[in-house]
C-alpha cells in the first residue's frame, strides 16, 4: 500500500511539473509577443524598482506593490486596424493588486485616471476584450488634467495616427517617473497610489535596423507645448527609473540605440505642434 501511494504521488508530481513547464513556456511566449528584446526588468534590483508582471490581453504591466502603481507598461501596435472600437468601458478594480485601488480612488484629488496602455490604440489593434482591460485600475496612474487630456493625449494620437502607419509596427513602453529621493514623494499619494513627477514613453521600430525615440513629460505642463520639446535618450529614462527596457540587447547595440536622441526618419515635425482632440 505504501509503495502504491508513493507511486501515485510520483506520478502526480510528474504531471504537476509538466503542467507547470507548459504554463511557463506559454506565458513566456505571450510576454515576448508584447515585448522587443526582452521584457522590461531592473538594472540593479532595489525595493524601488522591484515589480511583478501582470498579463493582460494586448499589454503587460510591471506592477509595483511599493508604489501601488505601474513602473512600466508594454504593448505592440501595428496598422492592421481590423478591430471595431466599442463604447468606452467603465473603470474596474484589479483584484491582482496587493493594495486596493478602487475606481473612485482619485475622486477629489485633482488628478485624472491616466491610461498608460491607451484605450483607442489597444482596442484598434487587440480587440474589444483588450479594450475593456485597459480600464483596469492597474493601468491607471495619477496625471494632471493638462497633461492627461492635452499633451499626453496628443502624443498617444501621434503614435497611433502618424507613427504606426509610417512604420507598420511599433513597440511602446511607457510609465511613471518618481522623485529621486523616495522620502520626498512617499507621502504624496492618491489613496494608496504614489503620484509620479513625470511620465515617459519609448517608441521602437523593431526592424533589422531598429530606431528609437523617447519622451519625458512632467506633470506641470500647459498642454500645448510642442512634442519635440520633451525628447530624451532612453539612457536618461533608465537612469531615472532604474529599469532596463531592452535586456536582451548586446552592450554595443544598447549603446548605439539608447545613448542619444535621433529623430531621423520619424517626421516628428509633422505632428509636434498639432493640436489635440480636446483643445
Amino acid at each position: 500500500m505504501a509503495r502504491a501511494g508513493l507511486g501515485r504521488l510520483l506520478i502526480a508530481g510528474v504531471f504537476v511539473a509538466v503542467a507547470t513547464g507548459l504554463w511557463y513556456s506559454q506565458e513566456a511566449d505571450f510576454r515576448n509577443s508584447l515585448s522587443w528584446e526582452g521584457v522590461t526588468t531592473w538594472e540593479s534590483p532595489t525595493p524601488l524598482n522591484l515589480h511583478r508582471v501582470l498579463r493582460n490581453d494586448g499589454y503587460l504591466v510591471g506592477w509595483s506593490d511599493l508604489r501601488v502603481n505601474p513602473l512600466w507598461v508594454s504593448y505592440l501596435l501595428n496598422d492592421a486596424g481590423a478591430s471595431q472600437i466599442g463604447d468606452r468601458p467603465g473603470f474596474s478594480r484589479d483584484w491582482r493588486t496587493l493594495w486596493p485601488v478602487s475606481t473612485d480612488s482619485y475622486r477629489g484629488s485633482g488628478y485624472d485616471r491616466g491610461h498608460l496602455a491607451p484605450n483607442y490604440a489597444i482596442a484598434n489593434v487587440h480587440g474589444r476584450e483588450a479594450q475593456r482591460q485597459t480600464f483596469l485600475m492597474s493601468n491607471m496612474s495619477p496625471q494632471r488634467p493638462n497633461l492627461n487630456r492635452q499633451l499626453w493625449q496628443r502624443l498617444e494620437e501621434a503614435v497611433m495616427d502618424h507613427f504606426v502607419p509610417r512604420f507598420g509596427t511599433l513597440q511602446v513602453i511607457t510609465g511613471p517617473i518618481y522623485p529621486a529621493d523616495f522620502l520626498e514623494g512617499v507621502f504624496h499619494r492618491v489613496g494608496f497610489t504614489q503620484v509620479p513627477e513625470a511620465f515617459y514613453k519609448i517608441l521602437v521600430v523593431p526592424s533589422e535596423t531598429p530606431r528609437v525615440i523617447a519622451f519625458i513629460m512632467p506633470q506641470q505642463v500647459s498642454g500645448n507645448e510642442p512634442l519635440d520639446r520633451f525628447l530624451v535618450s532612453v539612457d536618461k529614462i533608465e537612469a531615472r527609473t532604474g529599469l532596463d527596457f531592452f535586456p536582451q540587447l548586446t552592450p554595443g547595440a544598447a549603446g548605439r540605440l539608447e545613448g542619444s536622441v535621433d529623430t531621423h526618419g520619424w517626421d516628428l515635425q509633422a505632428v509636434a505642434r498639432r493640436p489635440g482632440r480636446f483643445q
